[in-house]
């Protein structure tokens, strides 16, 4: 990753630019934030290694504000959870002290494989314990755990055994399941509370990769370090340079295009025979090794993601996309071509097939998803009587095409005031069916592209993306969307002028990623909160 090789050498420059101007706002309140399944398993691959498989059925994550990020910071572990959690941390714990996978993590070895060496069960607890707990461990979470491995590799013969209730014990603590940010009670009357080292830590690693504090972050949380600007701004700059910010690029924009949704992906295989499980897996791929790819390796302009045509293919999308695909596997570097309606990432088929009903397409849904998503705009719900018995009747001859259909049903006063916000630019994309794939007509009547996005006229899709690339709404939503991915909430009233400096820093950097990322980890109302109470909340 080149360009974060340079952004590396350059970055001590900019933190007088960066942090320094930020508004000395307080954060808002703390939260308590429960590890989604991506957080998870991710932490389980950090310490025992990628083979470790977890198999179960993890709690819903749910979305709120927009974001997985948001709504894990208001959900709980129900009691059939929590049973799964325990099933799970046992058969995790037992794939990790078999051989030869405990080779890689436990670094002594016993003075008896058959009896308690309780000197190593401490050492493996104090090596693995802070990156799951994601702290420094306290007495309190050693003395007990170590006793109950000596018990049980008395009772089994085994030291392994021990460790394996070592392993299962850390993988339930709340400390594991939850992201709990806690402040220090040293600030003077009035100030901001400051997060504990190990909560901005974690903060830090789940904006910046998506996963818990490695060695070098936890070693500074033990010397009390990232109090210091200057530390924070040094390992601040080295996480944006590691490897790891591709993870989180990715689930930053997973979470914001509402990926998780190709889960649950279905449609109708009379309508749409091409649609397999393999095409959405590979559509939701494509656009995120997209994003990375400008983003990260080229370090480019946010904004341009609605208007570059380089992507990546393989052969299974290669057909939804009528383009032919070289690499029999992989994935293959791609143009589209500059006659055709696609341009940026509203031209794959990720979104389209996405925002979409299994059997047809939804302008209304794709319109819905770029007011709510990328132009942080909110749209009424529909009412719950609504009729759209006339929307899905395609056997009406003078009602052929979505547009014709939609124009009609906005006729009622009740419809209305919502179309009018969606409709719009949602027939901007039925140049796309429900799979993605490019038409020109529909029922055979032509299709009619064009709109307006909030006055600014376009002619077709790619159109389109011209224009949201344009808007200043665009990137300002990217912000407060980054904002409450990264503190689990909406931003406070207090916070608005923050929002509006990162907005002015985002611009000032070329909308580029890693100083957006940078400037919202070195604010003072990134690394201070207060205490949870509720009060002061509102969308903003």
């Amino acid at each position: 990753m080149a360009a974060f090789g340079v952004f590396a050498i350059f970055a001590p420059l900019l933190t007088g630019c960066g942090a320094g101007d930020a508004p000395g706002v307080a954060g808002g309140p703390v939260a308590m934030r429960r590890l989604t399944e991506s957080q998870y398993r991710a932490a389980i691959a950090d310490v025992f290694g990628p083979e470790i498989e977890i198999a179960g059925r993890f709690e819903p994550d749910g979305r709120r504000d927009g974001l997985i990020a948001v709504s894990s910071a208001f959900v709980t572990v129900t009691p059939s959870g929590f049973e799964q959690y325990e099933g799970m941390a046992r058969e995790v714990a037992r794939q990790a002290v078999s051989e030869p996978l405990r080779d890689r993590w436990i670094s002594c070895q016993p003075s008896d494989p058959a009896a308690k060496d309780d000197g190593c069960s401490e050492a493996l607890l104090r090596r693995i314990g802070p990156r799951l707990l994601r702290r420094p461990l306290e007495a309190a979470d050693i003395a007990p755990r170590v006793a109950a491995a000596g018990r049980a590799a008395t009772e089994l013969s085994d030291f392994h055994a021990g460790v394996e209730l070592i392993v299962s014990s850390l993988l339930v603590a709340p400390d594991f399941l939850f992201r709990i940010e806690a402040l220090e009670d040293d600030a003077p009357p009035g100030e901001p509370l400051r997060l504990t080292g190990a909560s901005l830590a974690s903060r830090l690693s789940y904006l910046i990769w998506n996963a818990g504090p490695d060695d070098a972050l936890l070693a500074r949380v033990a010397a009390d370090e990232l109090s210091d600007p200057e530390a924070l701004a040094q390992e601040v700059d080295r996480m944006l340079a590691s490897p790891r910010f591709e993870a989180g690029v990715r689930a930053l924009f997973d979470d914001l295009f509402q990926f998780d949704a190709f889960d649950e992906l279905g449609k109708d295989p009379i309508r749409y025979p091409m649609y397999s499980a393999k095409v959405a897996a590979d559509a939701r791929e494509q656009t995120l090794r997209t994003v990375v790819d400008h983003l990260v390796e080229q370090d480019g302009d946010y904004r341009a993601l609605f208007t570059t045509r380089r992507t990546f293919m393989t052969r299974t999308l290669g057909p939804v996309y009528a383009l032919p695909v070289r690499t029999e596997t992989g994935w293959e570097a791609v143009e589209l071509p500059a006659s055709g309606p696609r341009a940026g990432l509203l031209g794959h088929a990720s979104f389209n097939m996405l925002n979409a009903h299994p059997g047809r397409s939804s302008p209304t849904l794709r319109g819905l998803f770029l007011r709510e998503s990328l132009l942080c705009q909110s749209v009424p719900p529909a009412p719950a009587d609504v009729d759209f018995g006339l929307f899905n009747a395609d056997d009406d001859p003078k009602l052929r095409t979505a547009r014709d259909r939609l124009e009609v049903h906005a006729t009622h006063a009740t419809c209305r005031n919502c179309h009018k916000l969606t409709d719009p630019i949602g027939l901007g994309l039925e140049q796309f069916d429900g799979l993605g794939r490019a038409r020109t007509a529909e029922n055979g009547a032509p299709i009619d592209p064009s709109g307006d996005l909030d006055g600014r006229v376009f002619e077709d899709a790619a159109s389109l993306g011209e224009a949201l690339a344009e808007s200043p709404l665009v990137p300002a939503c990217l912000v407060e969307n980054a904002y409450r991915y990264a503190v689990g909430r909406v931003a406070t009233l207090d916070e608005r002028p923050l929002l509006r400096h990162l907005e002015r820093r985002f611009e000032a950097e070329g909308h580029r990623i890693a100083p957006l990322m940078r400037a919202i980890a070195l604010s003072p109302a990134f690394q201070t909160a207060t205490p949870a109470s509720g009060e002061g909340q509102e969308r903003s």
